[in-house]
């Protein structure tokens, strides 16, 4: 019984990461799609930039 536990343990962790690592990805190309569109749409005004940091 231990064993069988320990196996479907260890497959909800994984699993969990899987999902986390997957969720982080979609997270960081969304990021990377706004921080384009910013600098695609930023005003061309000189030097001055579209973010405040």
């Amino acid at each position: 019984m231990v064993p069988l536990l320990l196996v479907l343990l260890l497959a909800l962790l994984l699993f969990g990461a899987g999902f986390a690592v997957k969720a982080l990805w979609w997270i960081a190309v969304i990021v990377l799609v706004l921080w384009l569109l910013g600098f695609v749409a930023r005003p061309k005004g000189g030097s001055s930039r579209w973010y405040r940091w």
